[in-house]
């Protein structure tokens, strides 16, 4: 079934985030949580793709195995690095064979050692390339983008960053996945220029409950995103003791979220790092 679709009937929506495990305990693990979060009937669950296709198969595969094992709405993760068109034609092709109805067109990251992303012989430069392409070759499929509530780090401002992202859906993406924030404030004059620029699809906020504050440092500083500064204080104050950490992380998520839902976004999309504890209490208060 279409994401579309999807966020059409399911008041709220949530959906969660996986990438593909590097062994067999890993995978079990995997399964494990798919099957936790799996209770609180997830609209969709998506899995990411690594750099220059290294985890295409398993992508592939995880996608295939959670619908057909779980029932769940399952989309896979798709990114121009390092890839040609022909090969892309041939994941795209894979998924329809399965019965995938829904893909993230990403740009993607430049691989680990290189500085600027570079566009493979044959391939895409730019994530609204990609997105044109899927809509030409399988125009059955949903297609979702990514948006950046605090821009992308490669664009110059605000109003350059609307301005790829319009490229994108009018190039026929369906919906829009935002990059993690931890203000609301940030997704909803987000979305208010998104309004502004005449962009309607949906726009989904992505939520990560913080765990760890070293990792989450990294995080924010690979993507853009900023922790306020009351919050990061309060995190660094203890961020000796893990559990402490943690507890301030899901309550912070669970705030979040509360605001998001009241103010009636199309569904929460949780980054979950393939862990289902904290997404699981974040569910439990607002469902009660």
């Amino acid at each position: 079934m279409k994401i579309t679709d999807l966020l059409a009937t399911r008041n709220p929506a949530f959906s969660f985030e996986f990438f593909p495990p590097r062994d067999e305990p890993g995978l079990q693990r995997l399964f494990e949580t798919v099957a936790q979060l799996g209770e609180y009937r997830p609209a969709y669950v998506s899995v990411t793709y690594g750099a220059g296709g290294s985890t295409r198969r398993l992508t592939l595969d995880l996608v295939r195995r959670i619908k057909a094992e779980t029932g769940i709405e399952t989309m896979a993760h798709l990114t121009c690095v390092g890839s040609s068109r022909s090969e892309i034609a041939q994941v795209l092709d894979q998924l329809a064979a399965n019965g995938i109805k829904n893909v993230l067109a990403l740009r993607g990251d430049p691989p680990i050692g290189q500085a600027a992303f570079q566009a493979t012989e044959g391939g895409f430069a730019h994530a609204d390339e990609l997105v044109a392409f899927i809509r030409e070759r399988h125009p059955e499929l949903c297609i979702g983008v990514a948006g950046y509530p605090e821009k992308h780090t490669e664009a110059g401002d605000f109003a350059s960053d609307l301005v790829n992202l319009k490229r994108k859906v009018d190039a026929g993406a369906n919906f829009i996945v935002t990059q993690l924030f931890f203000d609301d404030r940030d997704y909803f004059a987000f979305v208010e220029r998104l309004e502004n620029a005449h962009v309607s699809v949906p726009t989904l906020p992505g939520i990560m409950p913080i765990t760890n504050v070293s990792q989450i440092k990294r995080f924010t500083s690979m993507c853009g995103a900023h922790i306020p500064a009351r919050f990061m204080a309060q995190l660094e104050a203890v961020q000796s003791d893990a559990e402490a950490v943690r507890a301030l992380g899901v309550q912070h998520a669970i705030t979040q979220c509360k605001e998001l839902l009241a103010r009636n976004v199309p569904g929460i999309h949780f980054y979950t790092l393939n862990r289902s504890t904290a997404t699981v209490e974040i569910l439990q208060q607002l469902l009660q």
